[in-house]
């Protein structure tokens, strides 16, 4: 029986100061707009962030790279001593070195099949006053251009009265991405942009669909907000940059191709027994 500590305050900090110490010691510069959309800092209990009811939230957050939920925790964390929790997929917790600190970090975890308990879960803990935060594009975006989200997001917030915070990344997909491998050079004083962008709340009685199709727009606009001053001038056809501006990576043509590609390739494999 794989070791699934419980959730534990005192776990996650040492996360938290972790990616601290990292991005200190590789001198990555984090520059963040649209900090005054974040909820206010509230009380504190003990270190964190006191959870209370009625002061939940979902944090809607781009996925270019693997290191987007860093950036977007290392923020909140900052602002107000916050602690997300992430929707993690069941991949992950099953992994034998991720799994314990997913579970001891009270994630959410998402199952191969059967996803409705997620959902509750997710929903009780948005009630109950946690910061959930989701990728609404469910896996990494090849063509670092934000493709089309899943109405998670806008559903869970609906249901539970909260306001979703849409959060933009941009160049954190330079650090470690599909396809290319973590990079010391590439890492060294680094920057990263983040984007937030204004709360908003939605009827319980919402059109899941146009409004996700509302905020995938909102999140592609921090996006484009990163890119406009971003402190880095890629060379010509540089990987990390969208095709219609210039860059080597896949145009969203040949970026849903690849995905329909690996969603047959896991539909062959199937869940591990």
């Amino acid at each position: 029986m794989p070791w699934r500590p419980a959730p534990h305050d005192r776990f996650y900090r040492l996360i938290v100061r972790t990616g601290l110490f990292l991005r200190w010691a590789f001198r990555v510069r984090v520059i963040s707009t649209g900090t005054g959309h974040l909820p206010p800092a509230g009380l504190r209990s003990g270190v964190s962030r006191a959870v209370v009811p009625g002061t939940g939230a979902v944090f809607a957050v781009t996925h270019f790279g693997y290191l987007d939920f860093a950036v977007a925790e290392l923020l909140v964390w900052k602002h107000a001593r916050a602690q997300l929790r992430f929707l993690i997929h069941q991949g992950a917790a099953d992994h034998w070195f991720a799994g314990p600190a997913v579970s001891a970090s009270g994630h959410v975890v998402v199952g191969y099949t059967g996803r409705a308990g997620a959902y509750d879960e997710a929903v009780a803990k948005l009630r109950a006053g946690e910061y959930l935060a989701v990728f609404p594009e469910a896996g990494v975006s090849r063509s670092f251009t934000v493709r089309g989200c899943r109405t998670g997001a806008v559903r869970m917030a609906a249901e539970a009265g909260v306001p979703v915070i849409p959060v933009s990344v941009w160049g954190a997909h330079r650090l470690l991405t599909r396809g290319h491998g973590f990079s010391l050079r590439r890492a060294w004083r680094a920057p990263v942009r983040i984007h937030v962008g204004s709360a908003v709340t939605f009827a319980p009685d919402v059109d899941a669909g146009a409004a996700t199709a509302s905020l995938r727009d909102m999140l592609q606009d921090g996006i484009d907000r990163c890119i406009a001053d971003f402190p880095l001038q890629p060379e010509p056809r540089a990987w990390w940059m969208p095709a219609r501006l210039g860059g080597g990576a896949p145009t969203e043509a040949e970026r849903k191709i690849l995905d329909r590609d690996d969603e047959a390739r896991g539909r062959r494999r199937g869940p591990p027994n």
